[in-house]
């Protein structure tokens, strides 16, 4: 079994979703006492938070990469990013270390082409939804259509990851203002919505929608396990 490596810690909150995942997935695919090997490098995203407000990339891009050479010297055979923003500055992460690098996007983008979808509505922080890093990548490399909401909702889904989700507050008035938009996205022409932030998903589950989600925290653990278990 290979070592994977975790970037966490944007938030804590969600990483420990990722360690829970990663280790459930191996014990369904190896069964007995089988674990996951993993090494979990986790940031403090106070730090890096501030920097992403003050668009300060470059420095975010140094730290990570940093982690991402520890994580490689400890021994990990290859690396998750357990954020979707962060992935603005994969591209920086790579170019530090020797081992590959699972990008969440196209993990995302393998399980939206399994389903045959091709236009998918994108809930992620600002950045995620307003920048190319993320839904240039799904529409250049993968041809997927990316919708996102309008500009007052993107800020709703900003301010609630922030303020709330990273912070362990989770809102019953929340979630019903994301079904909402995820429903609009729906009527928009969207045939499923990406939870394209790593704490959303611990707001918003499949059964409070009858829109297809796809929860990136999930598949990207998915994802790991099986680089893991395929030596």
């Amino acid at each position: 079994m290979k070592t994977i490596g975790l970037l966490g810690g944007m938030s804590w909150e969600s990483t420990a979703t990722y360690y829970r995942a990663i280790n459930e997935g191996i014990k369904k695919n190896l069964g007995g006492l089988h674990s996951a090997k993993i090494l979990l490098y986790s940031v403090d995203f106070a730090e890096i938070e501030e920097l992403q407000h003050l668009d300060r990339w470059v420095e975010t891009a140094e730290i990570l990469g940093s982690a991402a050479q520890r994580l490689e010297t400890g021994g990990a055979d290859f690396i998750l990013i357990c954020t979707n923003t962060m992935h603005k500055v994969a591209p920086e992460i790579e170019a530090t270390i020797e081992i590959p690098l699972l990008h969440i996007a196209d993990a995302t983008a393998e399980e939206i082409k399994e389903k045959d979808l091709s236009t998918v509505g994108l809930l992620g922080t600002r950045f995620t939804m307003e920048q190319d890093f993320y839904k240039g990548r799904l529409e250049k490399e993968h041809g997927i259509k990316v919708l996102v909401p309008g500009s007052e909702d993107r800020e709703i889904v900003h301010q609630v990851i922030y303020d709330e989700l990273c912070q362990g507050i989770i809102s019953t008035d929340s979630r019903n203002e994301f079904v909402r938009i995820i429903k609009m996205l729906y009527k928009q022409g969207a045939e499923a919505v990406i939870l394209g932030c790593t704490e959303i998903a611990l707001l918003v589950q499949q059964e409070h929608t009858n829109v297809p989600l796809f929860d990136t925290t999930r598949i990207h653990a998915k994802k790991a396990v099986e680089a893991a278990i395929l030596c």
